[in-house]
């Protein structure tokens, strides 16, 4: 049997690297375990196009992107400012764009990976890859390794193992069964900043990969100007998920594709053209790209210029879970003290993507699993020094 660590951290996410970074600081010998081959895998896909590490914004609107209000008070101690200042303690420097996206000026996540893993290194954490947890046996914590199966019992141990979407990633729920078997309170699942399925007709294949630009995505009471992808499945992107949650709830989607002009605007240009210009021509002369065009030959083909500031959109549900960007649910606040630990299994905290809050993509989902992280690992500190 290995030595016991003194404090355990299973999952090498973001929020787990966080947490034994604070651990360590603190002098307490830790260990990290990962299922996967190599650590980070998700933050690695997520910084693949730009790595979006927080939003630099008024302080009420930023906050008001979380659906829990129980993070507050960890965000005030690791924000938007904190995680900037944290990068660039790393050696990478970060700038922030005209939408208030903070971005590393390497844009990619990897040069921050690395920095990050060195300086974790020269702390002294120990890292291990390929040690799947597989549960409980009775009080001490099973693995599947490389070399076998091994159980260990730490003082104290820090779960961060994700939520339930990008299972390729490492993020695959499996937890769930054995922390509810323990009495812990979780909540199920639903997708978050995901994509939405459109039954298409064969006259849309040449847009699949196309962008939808200047419009505004009205969803109930809802309306965000923005700009989606359309895809072989449906829709997503920015747009997309910046509405998801209504239209997770069962509001239908409309597109106003000339959020700049009145109807009325919109029907005075109409006068003004040739009589004998055709359907596809008026609407390219309104200002129109062909793909938006597309979607209007698509969905109001009998009525095409009644429908410009009002485009139904027949969505057919959230694509699955799995491909999710991210997940509402996860371990419910009634089931944590304020520190993040299981009030059900006294010495073990959890962080990230466990927890039961959402947010929207920005950045906010970063910042939260940074500072959730943060919080357990200093939480557990104190406790092992006590």
């Amino acid at each position: 049997m290995p030595p016991q660590p003194e404090a355990l951290v299973i999952g090498a996410g973001p929020a787990g690297l966080m947490a034994a970074e604070e651990l360590a600081k603190a002098g307490i010998q830790t260990l990290v375990l990962e299922a996967k081959p190599t650590v980070a895998r998700k933050f690695l896909m997520a910084g693949k196009s730009g790595l979006n590490v927080t939003k630099d914004e008024d302080w009420e609107l930023f906050v008001s992107r979380y659906d829990a209000p129980q993070l507050l008070h960890i965000l005030k101690e690791f924000g938007p400012q904190e995680v900037q200042d944290w990068c660039r303690a790393l050696g990478q420097d970060v700038y922030t764009g005209s939408s208030g996206r903070v971005f590393p000026v390497a844009m990619k996540a990897s040069p921050l990976l690395r920095a990050w893993l060195n300086r974790l290194t020269a702390q002294g954490v120990e890292l291990r890859t390929r040690w799947r947890w597989t549960g409980f046996d009775g009080d001490a914590l099973t693995f599947e390794t490389p070399t076998g199966p091994q159980t260990l019992t730490p003082r104290l141990t820090i779960l961060a193992l994700g939520g339930a979407s990008w299972s390729r990633l490492g993020s695959d729920g499996a937890w769930v069964p054995w922390l509810r078997a323990k009495g812990v309170q979780i909540t199920n699942w639903k997708p978050a900043n995901m994509g939405f399925r459109v039954d298409w007709s064969p006259h849309m294949t040449p847009y699949f990969g196309q962008p939808v630009k200047g419009v505004a995505l009205i969803a109930g009471p809802h309306r965000e100007r923005g700009e989606f992808i359309i895809s072989t499945k449906g829709l997503e992107g920015g747009g997309i998920y910046s509405i998801y949650k209504y239209l997770r709830d069962a509001y239908t989607l409309t597109l106003d594709l000339l959020p700049d002009l009145t109807q009325e605007e919109i029907a005075r240009r109409l006068a003004r053209m040739k009589p004998g210009d055709s359907t596809t021509n008026r609407l390219r002369k309104l200002g129109l790209d062909r793909t938006q065009i597309a979607l209007v030959m698509e969905f109001s083909r009998t009525e095409p210029f009644a429908q410009l500031k009002h485009l139904y959109i027949p969505l057919k549900g959230p694509r699955p879970l799995d491909e999710a960007i991210s997940v509402a649910g996860g371990i419910a606040w009634d089931a944590l003290t304020p520190d993040l630990e299981l009030k059900a299994l006294p010495n073990t905290f959890a962080c990230g993507e466990m927890l039961d809050w959402e947010a929207p993509t920005g950045g906010y989902l970063l910042t939260a699993c940074w500072a959730t992280g943060r919080r357990a690992g200093q939480a557990a500190a104190r406790r092992i020094r006590l």
